[in-house]
């Protein structure tokens, strides 16, 4: 892949158009994005929740910097379809961590609206990290062909994990 803006990383300079680092980049920011969305997952629906705005200081700032990274990385045109994908996938979103909220005996209903802001938004910049790690693995960001493949496998297996956690509601 590409990168669409100049990027910094681990001393070397990269330019606009170089090919990325992808063995370093997928595995830190799959690692880091892990750590920082489990924090504000934690902060959200944990038992002793920091203040709706402590929540919002802590998450605005990492996503605000996830999504500049990702601007310089894979391009506004990709960010733009995280976005939209985002719009269309709320109810997939929804079902998800109201799952995993559910094995520790709550539900998305006891919370607030406003909490799930942040680990709403943290999932988003995660699930397009992972179908950005899948058009990498499979060759298929430059292949037409293969794209469409990739893609329709990363919407299946979405709809049947969703469809899954649906039905073991």
């Amino acid at each position: 892949m590409k990168l669409k803006s100049a990027i910094k990383v681990g001393g070397t300079q990269y330019a606009a158009g170089d090919r990325a680092p992808m063995k370093f980049i997928y595995p830190f920011f799959l690692f880091h994005m892990a750590m920082f969305g489990l924090s504000g997952f934690l902060m959200a629906y944990g038992s002793d929740s920091p203040d709706i705005g402590f929540l919002y200081l802590h998450g605005g700032i990492a996503i605000t910097v996830y999504l500049v990274f990702y601007l310089a990385i894979f391009g506004m045109d990709e960010v733009k379809w995280m976005l939209i994908n985002a719009g269309l996938g709320l109810l997939g979103i929804w079902a998800e961590i109201d799952t995993i909220v559910g094995w520790f005996g709550k539900s998305l209903a006891d919370f607030s609206p406003w909490v799930h802001v942040t680990p709403f938004l943290y999932y988003i910049l995660y699930t397009f990290l992972v179908r950005q790690l899948v058009l990498d693995l499979t060759g298929s960001r430059d292949n037409p062909t293969r794209r469409r493949v990739a893609e329709s496998a990363y919407v299946v297996v979405s709809l049947m994990v969703y469809g899954g956690l649906y039905l073991l509601r």
